[in-house]
């Protein structure tokens, strides 16, 4: 599990813009905690911090789905969005 790079990044941010817009820094920084993306196998995962920290100790091997499934990078790094993660882009929709 590793931190997104910069590409990465702005391909997740530019597929939730289209949905939620302007609201991505509401799902970074909400009032129960500060939250972050994450990439395991290609998959990115919604996660906080606290659970993050706890995440860590686990080996890479053992670790099947470390938060929230958003969705997954393609063979040609483009980014799909999962089902998954309707809950969370719902209350933030356009």
């Amino acid at each position: 599990m590793r931190p997104l790079t910069e590409a990465e990044t702005r391909a997740v941010f530019e597929k939730l813009g289209k949905y939620i817009g302007e609201n991505i820094q509401l799902l970074v920084d909400r009032p129960d905690g500060t939250y972050c993306f994450r990439l395991h196998r290609d998959r990115v995962y919604y996660l906080s911090e606290k659970l993050l920290k706890l995440a860590a100790s686990i080996p890479r091997e053992s670790l099947v789905a470390p938060g929230t499934c958003f969705g997954k990078f393609t063979k040609s790094q483009k980014f799909r969005l999962s089902v998954t993660a309707l809950d969370f882009l719902a209350p933030y929709a356009k």
